[in-house]
Order: C-alpha cells, then structure tokens, then sequence
C-alpha cells in the first residue's frame, strides 16, 4: 500500500522554508505545531495602576466570585469589563491581535466579539486544568503579576505522548509549556488548548483579564 506523505511549509513556526538536514539521506519534519501568540503593552504603564484599581473595586462591590475554574481567588461574574471606557485602548489592542492571530489561522474574515472578565488570584490562588469550549481564540492579558505569581501552563495537546518513554521536550517526547506571567503580556492561544494556572505565591494579588472572541450571537 503506497502513501503520499506532502508538507508545505510556511511561517516561521516552521523554522523557514525548507528543514534542515540532521543526517546524510535523514530529513526532519516538525509536524502538529500549536501556535500561541504574545505581545507586551509597554507604552502604556501609567495606566496599568488604574486597571488593577478598577479590578479590586468591582470585587469590592461584588465580592461573590464567579467560580468556574478559580480557585482560593475571585472571578468577575462580569464578562464585558473590556467595554468600559478606562480600558479602551487595551480593547482596541485585544482586537486587533486577535483579528491578526485569527488571519494567520484562516478565519480572519470571520466576525467575532470579546469575552471578557478580571481573574484575581490571592496567596495560593490558582486555576484548574480546562478549556475555552466554544470559543475561536483564548487570551490574558496581565494587569499585575508580583514575584511568585502563578505561572500558565499550557498541557501538552497530543495526548499520546504522556504513554511515551521520552518525557521532556526532546522531539516525540511529552512537555508541558509554562509562561511566567509579566505585568503588561498579552497572551493568545487556541480554545482547545488545556491550560491551568500553578498556586500564587506573593500577598499581592495576581491580576488579569481573561479574554474569548467568540462568534456573535
């Protein structure tokens, strides 16, 4: 039985446009890439006091926390606070990177709206393993991330590996990926992607907003 076994490679998750040789006749092909996209705010930190502040003053007001996946935390039950007018231009810059990250997946002529909510995590805080179900595109964006703050960690999404006797980050080996967060990062990533957040370790919180474009209603 003949196969036919065909790669085009594009972008530079690919290493460029033709791989590289790793033996005479041996040729290697990096295939199944999950691509996550970040970018960093930094012309806006004046700002980011006000952001933390109007996080920690919607708990006040509703202290009850959504739940979902928070843990030893609170989550805003609120899942517009990027349309409130302090966070403009940081709606104007979710927008846009999404639009991009959803071009460079094919589907950046489909419309789509933001999902969007705080995530605050206290000492020991933390987010349980999960997805994004129903989702075309996942994201943070880090308000405030003191020393210790809980890392993201993305699972590793080809489940076979984890029966696999390479365990590391060796090709066809298992490996979790773990992002440590930084006060102004955005993070993209796709829906599917199993991700959990480690137990925060500092008395000042951890800050986030948490984002979804979704398709409209």
């Amino acid at each position: 039985m003949g196969s036919n076994f065909q790669f085009t490679y594009t972008g530079p998750a690919f290493g460029g446009a033709e791989p590289k040789p790793t033996a005479p006749g041996l040729r290697a092909f990096d295939v199944f890439a999950t691509r996550i996209w970040q970018a960093r705010l930094d012309d806006s930190p004046p700002l980011f006091a006000s952001w933390v502040q109007a996080a920690l003053d919607l708990r006040a007001a509703r202290p009850k926390a959504a739940g979902r996946t928070n843990r030893h935390g609170w989550n805003s039950e609120e899942m517009n606070v990027l349309e409130l007018p302090l966070f403009a231009p940081l709606r104007r810059l979710v927008l846009a990177h999404c639009k991009e990250a959803l071009t460079e997946m094919g589907v950046g002529v489909l419309p789509f709206r933001l999902q969007s909510w705080f995530n605050v995590h206290d000492k020991g805080g933390y987010n349980i393993l999960h997805v994004h179900q129903g989702s075309l595109l996942s994201g943070g964006f880090y308000l405030q991330a003191p020393p210790g703050s809980g890392k993201l960690v993305f699972r590793d999404p080809r489940p076979g590996t984890i029966h696999g006797y390479v365990m590391s980050g060796l090709p066809n080996g298992y490996t979790d990926v773990h992002l440590t967060p930084e006060a102004g990062l955005l993070v993209l990533f796709p829906h599917w992607l199993e991700h959990f957040v480690e137990p925060h370790d500092n008395d000042a919180p951890r800050v986030m907003i948490a984002f979804n474009a979704i398709q409209p209603e």
